[in-house]
């Protein structure tokens, strides 16, 4: 499926309660909340796979809001374990050749409210797209923020502690932690070493949705 065939089914889920929208679902919403992505996930009509991607030609995501759908925190993108030596290795992956932009090209995003302790009361604001095939500045901030990223884990490695730590960039990406027991710490062919005790993870910053939400990237 394209994004263009989903962005009517996905405009068409914003301010329902989600009792209404996922039937029979709220409660297990509030265990896990991985579950709200996978249900729209469904409810746009897409499969559940491992996929770098949702669309054809997009990601889908949802994040945390404000009722005017500013974000209340961080989104997260991908992990990059399998990944790390072409982060840090002697010469980084060029950011258009990574699975990180393949995935961030084009997002479709809808803000999720959850001010009630009930997740029936839970709701979509509105859809936002950024599509990095028509934002060029934001292309370039992006591209600035994972090069910027690859240096930051380069120096921890090699002259800090010689792991990987939170790293971010100077406009909408950063690169932290994002594990649960038992962790999985990441190991380096490149070093032929561990180079963390737990998995990582690309972030985009609050800054990003908000920027999106007000209409300047």
């Amino acid at each position: 499926m394209r994004v263009i065939d989903a962005l009517p089914v996905l405009r068409n889920a914003c301010n329902k309660p989600f009792r209404e929208l996922f039937i029979g679902h709220p409660e297990d919403l509030k265990t896990n909340k991985g579950n709200v992505g996978q249900l729209l996930l469904l409810y746009a009509g897409l499969k559940l796979n491992s996929d770098n991607t949702d669309f054809i030609d997009g990601e889908l995501k949802t994040n945390k809001a404000n009722t005017d759908s500013t974000p209340k925190e961080t989104m997260f993108i991908t992990q990059i374990a399998k990944n790390i030596d072409l982060y840090v290795g002697h010469e980084s992956i060029p950011f258009e050749n990574t699975k990180l932009y393949e995935k961030i090209r084009n997002i479709i995003y809808l803000p999720v409210v959850k001010n009630s302790d009930n997740a029936g009361d839970w709701y979509f604001t509105k859809v936002i797209q950024v599509n990095l095939d028509d934002k060029i500045e934001t292309y370039k901030k992006l591209k600035d923020d994972y090069e910027s990223i690859c240096l930051g884990l380069k120096a921890h490695i090699n002259h800090k502690d010689g792991l990987i730590h939170t790293t971010n960039g100077p406009n909408y990406l950063q690169i932290r932690s994002k594990d649960s027991k038992p962790y999985h710490p990441i190991y380096s062919t490149q070093y032929g070493r561990y180079l963390s005790n737990k998995n990582h993870a690309f972030y985009f910053k609050k800054s990003f949705m908000l920027d999106a939400v007000n209409e300047v990237i």
